[in-house]
């Protein structure tokens, strides 16, 4: 019986000596069906091509590192099945959207900034003294953000995202779930410190509700319902008398 292979084409692209990313073909074998995508680069880079870039880590969906585009669809590298695809070829590319710094490498930094831009952590007006207790939650307050929690800061609905790659200055689906579950937080006190920044013209008020950031969103998180949730909430804090504001 012949042996299954499969053709992987990956972007390449070294700044040091490209003028611009290409494609370049791989034939490797594919002899299990619970073999992903990630498996095949991770062959690549020991049996065939050592100096092919990428980044993963955990191989389990909890990381997020892995994002790349497979045949144009933003996805984790390590849950696309090799299965799904053969006997068609695969063509892995960066993520949307965002500057290539080699091969199938992105640069994060600005990612990064807008996720610290929303203070993606509990903000208290007083602290609690050390000893004095915990901040005690029931299963009813932490379903409130429980979804919104869920982000692994993947990028894939920044990838897939027209209006962030129209305008790189839009805050995001991701970091606007995130300040979205901190605001459901009912140990957090933050909401108007977060507020000038999600409620900023390049915030929530920016997307047009394609809705592409949860159609790929590998953990439900739903951050297009995040967006409209905050606008609705943003609005009725404009028209409510300033003293009925929290």
């Amino acid at each position: 019986m012949a042996e299954k292979r499969i053709t992987v084409r990956a972007t390449r692209f070294d700044p040091a000596k490209d003028s611009e990313p290409r494609l370049q073909s791989y034939d490797i074998p594919f002899s299990d069906d619970s073999m992903v995508v990630l498996d095949a680069l991770n062959y690549i880079k020991s049996h065939v091509d050592g100096s092919l870039s990428y980044r993963w880590s955990c191989r389990m969906g909890i990381c997020g590192s892995c994002g790349m585009t497979v045949n144009g669809t933003p996805k984790l590298t390590c849950s696309a099945f090799l299965r799904d695809y053969w006997p068609g070829s695969i063509t892995i590319t960066p993520l949307n959207n965002f500057p290539i710094v080699r091969d199938l490498v992105v640069d994060m930094e600005d990612f990064m900034e807008k996720l610290k831009s929303i203070k993606p952590w509990i903000i208290r007006k007083q602290e609690m003294p050390l000893g004095a207790g915990e901040h005690r939650q029931t299963m009813e307050q932490i379903d409130d953000f429980r979804q919104f929690s869920q982000c692994i800061n993947c990028m894939l609905c920044y990838a897939a995202c027209p209006v962030y790659g129209l305008d790189d200055k839009f805050l995001g689906p991701a970091a606007i779930a995130l300040a979205r579950r901190y605001n459901l937080d009912s140990r957090d006190q933050g909401t108007k410190e977060r507020l000038p920044v999600i409620a900023h013209s390049d915030g929530v008020w920016e997307c047009s509700f394609v809705g592409e950031c949860s159609v790929v969103c590998p953990k439900g998180v739903d951050p297009a319902k995040a967006i409209q949730q905050t606008k609705l909430d943003t609005s009725v804090r404009f028209i409510l008398p300033y003293g009925n504001r929290e």
